[in-house]
């Protein structure tokens, strides 16, 4: 999972929208420079009330400095606000007809209309966590907190990686931001109550696990809180005074922990009321929810049963495949699965679930982005910097986490993008399964698409701001997977392969599952069940999974319907072109159209055939 990257030190300086070159050059219809110009409003009033992006992307300074004292709103005013800011730009791009754009400003407009579009469709849900914001960021939630949702999730981690403290005034927008945060806290807390009068809670296992992550909060000393030792490591090493750290200690204790234990007894109230029912079924307008949910994962109009059937397809035809191998590393006992979960347990694969051992896995994701850098002229005729770091999940928020996923860094280039990987057990992490992981987050996956967005100057910053497509994104880095063995990153090893192919049925399982959890009344313990059975995981692992469907209901769908679209135009390009056909040329035209709902995708691709 991801986001964004970089964007030119200028750019970012300036404040300024970067354009493609139909919006820049003199002889663009005039359509183009009237859409420019609603971008950049749109681009400064997003980032108004979205202080958390401004500081993602690495703009909060000069004229948006004081983004850097803020965080986003939780409230239902900020919801509403959200919502409103998608009804006025909606109302706008409708307005300016294709006829007066130029190709490329026709992509940009009919992709940021969707988004607004989405957020617009949203407003009959206005519980949990669904808007614009949501969709965009792949997590639409039903649940205000949950195991993964909140703002004691998100802001330490935030302020740990992005914050960036090298001045006095960065300090102090740290400690600002210390403030706001426990205001947050509330706001959420507030925001809960309000959804509990509806009947509208989360189901009561992720509860537990949040009411355990927010006991392992509190239960932590002030001054040894994260958010304590993370900002006096700013400052050592910005050469600040640590006496500064002082203040933040003070409003851990005096503001933060009192608001995080008023969320946790509005938890424990919730847990009082709960049960297991995972799916949003349980909703009143539950199925409109989860069809709306269906539509930001994939960007389309497909029903769950349509998603179902593709995944029981799918699932059913990649597993023939793995049977085939499997055979011929000489395994021909047991279903697939349980063949699978054998290779999981063996210890040739394993890796020591201790600290050495943890070492072990992040130097050796590191030797595969180095493999993949080193392919990707195979790939790409682009020539683009992706730097991506690797580091373990904060262990105080593993248990919530995902498996495996990337943080955008920063437009300026100051941050690295961030590949994180979830090392509270090795045992999820035999090692056939790690290159594959590797490659769709980093090379040639998310780091390396999301790169074209920020280093080329090319895009709008609306549409970097708004490029969290789920179907694109998550289809694109799961299209790198099957790259990696296209350009020969498995040849030499079979099991690494086999792999690869095991979590490409495991997005297959996916379409299953989710469907099955919020359409069609499945138990959380029959998901695990039939996921376990089917893509050879540890259980826990697959519990892992399944929670997150249970809080992000249909996010998961994306990655293989989006696969599935982008391996279909590829065959058509194919068929279009013929020899004027290039791996690497098709692949950039994909990357360079953006990240864009899975209709628009079909549109670029076409002009791309034709070579207009």
């Amino acid at each position: 999972m991801t986001n964004r990257r970089e964007l030119m030190t200028g750019v970012a300086a300036a404040g300024a929208m970067a354009v493609a070159p139909s919006l820049a050059q003199a002889a663009a219809p005039a359509g183009d420079k009237r859409l420019a110009a609603v971008f950049d409003r749109m681009a400064d009033g997003y980032l108004s009330f979205h202080p958390e992006a401004a500081t993602n992307l690495g703009l909060d300074k000069g004229k948006r400095a004081t983004a850097k004292h803020r965080l986003d709103g939780r409230s239902a005013a900020a919801i509403a606000a959200d919502a409103a800011f998608c009804d006025a730009y909606a109302g706008e791009l409708s307005k300016i007809p294709d006829a007066a754009l130029s190709p490329a400003a026709q992509i940009s407009r009919a992709t940021i209309r969707y988004a607004c579009l989405l957020g617009h469709e949203a407003r009959p849900f206005d519980f949990g966590f669904n808007n614009l914001t949501a969709a965009m960021s792949e997590s639409q939630s039903p649940h205000v907190v949950d195991q993964q949702n909140g703002a004691l999730h998100g802001i330490p981690e935030m302020l740990d990686s992005q914050h960036q403290v090298k001045t006095v005034d960065d300090a102090i927008a740290y400690v600002d931001r210390l403030h706001v945060f426990a205001r947050v806290l509330d706001e959420e807390t507030e925001r809960m109550k309000a959804d509990d009068a509806r009947d509208i809670r989360p189901p009561n296992f992720l509860l537990t696990n949040a009411i355990g992550q927010g006991a392992d909060f509190l239960k932590t000393k002030v001054p040894d809180q994260r958010l304590v030792i993370a900002f006096k490591t700013k400052l050592a090493a910005a050469n600040l005074p640590a006496k500064i750290a002082e203040e933040a200690e003070h409003v851990v204790g005096a503001e933060v922990m009192l608001a995080a234990n008023r969320q946790q007894e509005q938890l424990q109230a919730l847990l009082a009321k709960s049960d297991d029912r995972a799916g949003v079924w349980r909703l009143k307008d539950g199925e409109a929810y989860y069809r709306w949910c269906l539509k930001v994962g994939t960007t389309t109009d497909m029903t769950p049963d349509q998603v179902h059937q593709m995944g029981l397809e799918q699932n059913k035809a990649i597993e023939a495949r793995m049977d085939t191998l499997l055979k011929a590393q000489g395994l021909t006992q047991g279903t697939v699965g349980e063949r699978m979960s054998a290779l999981t347990r063996d210890p040739r694969f394993a890796f020591p679930n201790t600290q050495a051992g943890r070492d072990q896995i992040v130097g050796y994701l590191n030797g595969r982005i180095a493999a993949a850098r080193a392919s990707l002229p195979k790939v790409s005729n682009l020539h683009l910097k992706a730097p991506v770091v690797v580091r373990p999940v904060p262990v105080d928020i593993q248990d919530g986490a995902g498996l495996g996923y990337m943080n955008s860094g920063s437009l300026d280039g100051a941050r690295p993008s961030i590949y994180y990987i979830n090392l509270k057990d090795t045992a999820n992490w035999p090692k056939f399964t790690l290159p594959s992981l590797t490659y769709h987050e980093t090379l040639p996956g998310h780091a390396w698409q999301g790169a074209y967005l920020t280093e080329t100057g090319k895009t709008p910053l609306i549409r970097i701001l708004l490029s969290g497509f789920n179907a694109y994104v998550e289809g694109w880095a799961l299209y790198a997977e099957q790259m990696g063995d296209e350009i020969g990153l498995y040849d030499d090893d079979p099991f690494g392969r086999l792999g690869y192919l095991q979590a490409m049925k495991f997005r297959a399982v996916r379409l299953v599952v989710d469907t099955g959890i919020h359409a069609q009344r499945w138990t959380r313990d029959q998901a695990i069940d039939w996921a376990v059975r089917n893509a050879g995981r540890t259980r826990g692992a697959m519990t892992s999974e399944i929670d997150r469907y249970c809080g992000w209901p249909g996010q998961a769908c994306g990655y293989k319907v989006g696969h599935t679209e982008i391996v279909r135009l590829r065959e058509k390009a194919k068929a279009a072109m013929g020899a004027r056909y290039t791996l690497q040329g098709f692949n950039d035209a994909v990357v360079e159209a953006g990240s864009v709902p899975l209709t628009v995708l079909a549109t670029a691709v076409d002009r791309y055939s034709r070579g207009s």
